[in-house]
């Protein structure tokens, strides 16, 4: 039964890093802009260069 005591303050803890690191990410501004990455993957041509013929 002391296991799991354990295991409840195990998973709660872990929820409260993990919500912690989810405010942490969310002050820091990290998802401030979805709209350009999306964007970014359709306007990105890699246009390769076609050498000069000799």
């Amino acid at each position: 039964m002391s296991i799991l005591y354990l295991l409840i303050v195990c998973s709660v803890s872990l929820a409260l890093i993990f919500l912690g690191a989810f405010f942490w990410a969310q002050r820091s501004g990290q998802n401030d802009d979805l709209y350009t990455p999306s964007m970014r993957m359709l306007l990105d041509d890699d246009e390769e260069e076609i050498p000069p013929e000799k």
